[in-house]
C-alpha cells in the first residue's frame, strides 16, 4: 500500500531548466544592444565557461555531492551556515563576472566591466522568470490528502527555499521538505531517502519516488528499495539505471497509484 509520495523539485514540478534558458535568453539579448553578437552564440560561450570555471574550484566536489550544477552557482547566494556554502558564497562573485566575462572574449568582445553587469543581470533574470509545470498543481490537489508528500531536493537550502518562494503555492501541499544541503548528503546516497522515510514513519514499501534525474532520484531510491517512478518529458535515453516504471507527464501517476493499491 503507497501511503506517501517523495517528488523531486527542479524539472519534475519546477521548470527549472527552461527558466534557466529564458534567464540565459533575456540576459544575453541585454548584452546584443550593446555589440553586434548571435545571443544563442553567447548563451552556448558562457555555459562552456561556466563548467569548466566551476569544475575548477576546491568546492566542485562538495558541489557534486550536494547537487548544485553550475548555473545554480551564476544566481544562487549561499547564504547557508555551513563552511562549504561560505566558501561558495566568497567564490560566486568573482565565478559570475569570470563566466560571463570569459563568454564576452570567446565572441571577440573585451569587456569586463560589462561582462560584471551581465552577471548581475542574470540572476535578477532567473528570479524573475520562475515556471512550472502546466499539470503540477492539478496533480498536487489530486494527491493531497489522499497522500503524505514530501519534497526531496538537492542543492543549496538558501537556493532551493528561493526557489520556493518566488513559486509559493507549492509550499503548501508538503508534509515535510528535505533539502540535501542541510542534511548533509544528496540524492543518490542512501542516507537522504533513509531520512525522509523516518521523517515520514513509513517503511520503503509504503512510498514512491518521482523523479526526472536517473542518476539521482532513481538511482537513489533503488539504493533503498523504494519504488521509482522517471518522468521523461524530453524523450531521454535510458542509461543502465533501471526505474519501476517511465512517464512522460505527470497524470500518469493515477493508474500507477491505483494498480499498487489494488494489489
Amino acid at each position: 500500500m503507497i501511503k506517501a509520495i517523495f517528488f523531486d523539485l527542479d524539472d519534475t514540478l519546477l521548470w527549472d531548466q527552461r527558466s534557466v534558458k529564458e534567464a540565459f535568453a533575456a540576459t544575453c539579448r541585454a548584452a546584443a544592444e550593446k555589440y553586434d553578437i548571435d545571443v544563442e552564440e553567447l548563451e552556448e560561450a558562457v555555459r562552456k565557461e561556466a563548467r569548466e570555471l566551476y569544475s575548477s574550484y576546491e568546492t566542485y566536489e562538495f558541489t557534486q555531492m550536494i547537487g548544485i550544477n553550475p548555473f545554480e552557482g551564476l544566481w544562487g547566494n549561499f547564504l547557508d551556515d555551513d563552511e562549504n556554502f561560505r566558501k561558495m558564497k566568497d567564490i560566486v562573485p568573482a565565478y559570475r563576472k569570470e563566466a560571463w566575462t570569459r563568454g564576452l572574449k570567446a565572441l571577440g568582445i573585451d569587456d569586463p566591466e560589462f561582462g560584471a553587469e551581465l552577471a548581475e543581470r542574470f540572476p535578477q533574470e532567473r528570479r524573475n522568470s520562475p515556471f512550472v509545470y502546466d499539470e503540477t498543481f492539478n496533480v498536487l490537489d489530486e494527491l493531497k490528502g489522499k497522500y503524505q508528500l514530501l519534497l526531496l531536493t538537492n542543492g543549496s537550502p538558501d537556493l532551493q527555499n528561493t526557489k520556493l518562494d518566488i513559486t509559493p503555492e507549492l509550499v503548501p501541499y508538503f508534509d515535510h521538505i528535505v533539502i540535501s544541503g542541510a542534511f548533509g548528503r544528496g540524492k543518490p546516497d542512501p542516507s537522504i531517502f533513509e531520512h525522509a522515510l523516518t521523517l515520514m514513519s513509513l517503511n520503503k514499501d509504503e512510498v514512491l519516488m518521482v523523479g526526472d534525474n536517473l542518476m539521482t532520484d532513481i538511482l537513489g531510491a533503488s539504493r533503498v528499495g523504494i519504488k521509482s517512478v522517471w518522468i521523461n518529458r524530453h524523450d531521454k535515453e535510458r542509461n543502465e539505471v533501471i526505474p519501476t516504471y517511465e512517464i512522460t507527464h505527470l497524470e500518469e501517476l493515477y493508474p500507477i497509484l491505483a494498480s499498487l493499491n489494488n494489489k
